[in-house]
């Protein structure tokens, strides 16, 4: 037996620890928060949640099982999760659905005496579509008239992010991935107008809140022992229950994209989609991989028909907004396996937080089985100037077996990428997209798609 891998994001708490070991995922609980994890557990709450699909399932295990120094008083077992994703690489719909979710843990909690002593969005993951609660040490017992410790920390991980999208347009990853805390209210007050203002949640949860913190940081205030504010639990759960009827009702305000339409608007006709749906449904077979990356996947057809064809469950990836939105919601509708999340291939999420390692890169996540990736090499090596086998070493590197799509200079979708710009590609070529495959891995199978002549070709790597 291996020895126990410390997960390196799971620093801040100094009662427990996660750990790794031979592929399973463990929790240490030492002495400074066995209380409170007795106390949740011991009310049944832990396994309310997990009934309920909330709280990703666990199991004790004896200390003595996994060696972990120094020795724990818990040792818990967690459900192995396929996949980590990040708030900035969340579409609207699912960021939404996480604040949400994190309200409605946090009052239920409230109905049986605990609340959650954070309100960070990393304690969130999907199992597909699902949010599920990660951290079973978050719970502790309620004191009554206590303020919301995680006020500030849900606005800025949840609220501003949300506002920033809804009320600007302005998607919030590439803020958030700089400010792994989030939005700050007082850069989001910055942002908005007086009609902004005319909102209450804004008015008191942005604005307010900003105004506040600025006064306090100039006055260089500090609160007096004993006269800390004190909250209601009635008052309390009216503050989570406008936030969350507020969340609800904010849309995304979706706009016209140059590829959002891309699988309803093309030149290529159905029996062209059907000879890559077919291509897809026999490699998935073949293969049946537990997890599988759609890279590039829209609106999700194809991530749909490698569900069909076995894949057991498909991470979707694409740069556009309203894609990802349409995958959430076709993946809702139809109770799929399938999360679609964003991701600029070209710059991926790195390894970011405390020393570079609390928050994993992409490529430290990424690990599928098999892969697709159709309407995507030529926007990564013409529309991002990557070298072709740079990007054909990149998309084998990232499962043993999967499909790749090329689409040559003739192709109308290639055309329109270099209809407003010099052609200074010239390794852009069938011939040398073969070669770029064939150093990496052998091809299984070849597919020819359209008289423009794009080419599927079905790799296994060496």
């Amino acid at each position: 037996m291996s020895a126990p891998i410390v997960n390196p994001g799971s620093f801040r708490d100094p009662g427990s620890r996660v750990f790794e070991r031979d592929g399973r995922i463990f929790r240490a609980i030492w002495q400074r928060s066995a209380a409170d994890y007795e106390a949740v557990r011991d009310s049944g709450l832990l396994q309310e949640l997990v009934d309920r699909g909330m709280l990703v399932a666990t199991r004790e295990v004896d200390p003595a099982e996994v060696n972990i120094a120094p020795e724990p008083v818990y040792v818990l077992e967690h459900e192995r999760l396929p996949f980590l994703s990040y708030p900035y690489e969340w579409p609207f719909a699912l960021l939404q659905r996480a604040a949400l979710f994190h309200l409605d843990l946090q009052l239920t909690a409230l109905d049986r005496g605990f609340t959650l002593s954070d309100a960070t969005a990393y304690n969130i993951q999907f199992l597909a579509t699902r949010p599920v609660f990660i951290d079973h040490l978050s719970f502790r017992p309620y004191v009554e008239s206590e303020v919301w410790t995680g006020h500030r920390q849900f606005c800025m991980q949840f609220l501003n992010p949300l506002i920033l999208w809804s009320k600007k347009g302005i998607s919030p990853a590439p803020w958030y991935r700089g400010s792994l805390e989030g939005i700050s209210p007082e850069d989001l007050a910055q942002l908005l107008d007086w009609k902004d203002n005319l909102s209450w949640t804004i008015l008191t949860h942005v604005t307010g809140q900003a105004a506040l913190q600025r006064r306090a940081i100039k006055a260089d205030a500090s609160i007096a022992p004993g006269k800390q504010p004190k909250l209601s639990k009635i008052a309390f759960k009216g503050i989570l229950e406008g936030l969350r009827s507020y969340i609800a009702k904010l849309k995304n305000p979706i706009k016209p994209t140059v590829w959002g339409d891309y699988a309803d608007h093309n030149s290529y006709a159905e029996g062209d989609a059907q000879i890559k749906r077919d291509f897809i449904v026999k490699m998935a077979s073949a293969v049946k991989p537990d997890q599988m990356f759609d890279i590039g996947c829209n609106s999700g057809d194809y991530s749909v028909a490698a569900l069909e064809g076995g894949a057991k469950s498909v991470v979707g990836f694409d740069f556009d907004y309203g894609a990802l939105d349409s995958a959430v919601a076709r993946a809702d509708a139809h109770g799929l396996p399938f999360l679609p999340v964003w991701l600029d291939a070209a710059n991926p999420s790195p390894s970011q937080g405390w020393a570079q390692a609390e928050r994993m890169g992409f490529g430290r996540r990424a690990s599928a089985q098999a892969l697709v990736a159709l309407a995507f090499v030529h926007h990564i090596a013409i529309g991002r100037n990557v070298p072709l086998d740079m990007t054909v070493d990149w998309l084998i590197s990232l499962a043993p077996t999967g499909i790749i799509e090329f689409p040559p200079k003739t192709d109308p979708m290639v055309q329109r990428l270099l209809s407003n710009r010099e052609d200074i590609f010239p390794d852009y070529s069938e011939d040398h997209f073969i070669a770029a495959v064939t150093r990496r891995a052998k091809i299984v199978e070849s597919r020819s798609v359209t008289e423009g002549g794009r080419l599927l070709l079905w790799y296994q790597r060496h």
